[in-house]
């Protein structure tokens, strides 16, 4: 819904036609249609008619929605994560690199494909706090993907102050999407036993056990690796449910305290159910079940006096 609100005002600012009116000929063309397309989707088929393009657009971070395609947009770059190597579906290799690229009214991930662009990384030529210009790029669920038709080049302009943290969304479970970031308010409505896994201490990845009980890491060979746990748990905020993944950083938030004693961890996830919190984190598809499920961030208990005043306002 929040994609579509957005897509809407766009469309009523261009065009000089009300939203109420927008929203009538969404519903017109939604019952033409039998109901086969989405409101988002039928608000983008008006645009059309209208003779509307976000196409080449120059557009701000938080206006880029799903299934944009070439899309121009400026940002500072915030973080650049490490270079990474593939085998391609032809045996060749290949190269990614994530990066992440901020301006005043939100941040996004951008994903390099092309050895030209990640280049320039490897020149640093492009490095944290460098401010870029892309063009004809194309937008993944929320991430913003680079090929070799688009471009990334540095600009002069000036971005002082670029929103960094990352922005959470607040959505109803029911209306989740793969890669939305969000806030949930929900309930705890079932638990599993938390389970245990081991990982590199360097890079935080995980770390693989040997035939000697010794760990190895991709990237740095024999680690003394680090036990880590995580804890699956069913979210529910009355419109659906979703699986949710707690890992170690946020099980003492949750309320677990003590993962090595058996019987006080089944006292505490006991004390877990019907539990209300907020939580923020990403959706995923979960590969082995091929279902959408929650990867937890952050946990805050709700604060009822913060929550009165939000709808006051």
């Amino acid at each position: 819904m929040e994609n579509y609100d957005r897509i809407l005002e766009k469309i009523a600012r261009i065009s000089k036609i009300e939203k109420e009116e927008l929203e009538r000929r969404v519903e017109a063309k939604r019952a033409k249609l039998s109901g086969l397309i989405s409101k988002e989707g039928a608000a983008q088929v008006i645009a059309a008619e209208l003779g509307i393009s976000f196409d080449n657009e120059k557009l701000k971070i938080e206006e880029l929605l799903p299934g944009m395609r070439k899309v121009n947009t400026v940002g500072k770059i915030i973080n650049v994560s490490p270079i990474r190597t593939f085998k391609t579906k032809k045996g060749d290799d290949g190269k990614v690199v994530n990066l992440f690229i901020a301006d005043e009214t939100s941040n996004i991930k951008v994903v390099l494909w092309d050895t030209n662009h990640i280049g320039l990384i490897e020149k640093s030529q492009i490095i944290e706090g460098t401010v870029v210009e892309i063009f004809n790029a194309t937008m993944r669920e929320n991430e913003l993907h680079l090929g070799s038709f688009s471009e990334i080049k540095i600009t002069n302009q000036i971005l002082d102050s670029v929103k960094s943290d990352k922005s959470f969304a607040e959505k109803k479970i029911s209306f989740l999407k793969i890669s939305d970031n969000v806030r949930i308010r929900a309930f705890i409505v079932q638990s599993f036993e938390p389970r245990f896994f081991y990982v590199c201490p360097n890079c935080k990845k995980k770390a693989n056990q040997e035939v000697d009980g010794l760990f190895s890491c991709l990237e740095h060979g024999k680690v003394a690796a680090e036990k880590r746990a995580l804890l699956n748990i069913i979210l529910d905020d009355g419109t659906e449910t979703i699986r949710t993944v707690a890992f170690q950083d946020n099980l003492a938030d949750i309320g677990l305290t003590n993962l090595e004693n058996l019987e006080e961890l089944i006292s505490q996830r006991e004390k877990l159910l019907g539990k209300e919190m907020l939580f923020y984190g990403t959706v995923r598809n979960n590969k082995v079940f091929n279902t959408p499920e929650f990867i937890v961030e952050k946990v805050e208990e709700i604060n009822h006096d913060l929550l009165i005043k939000e709808f006051e306002m």
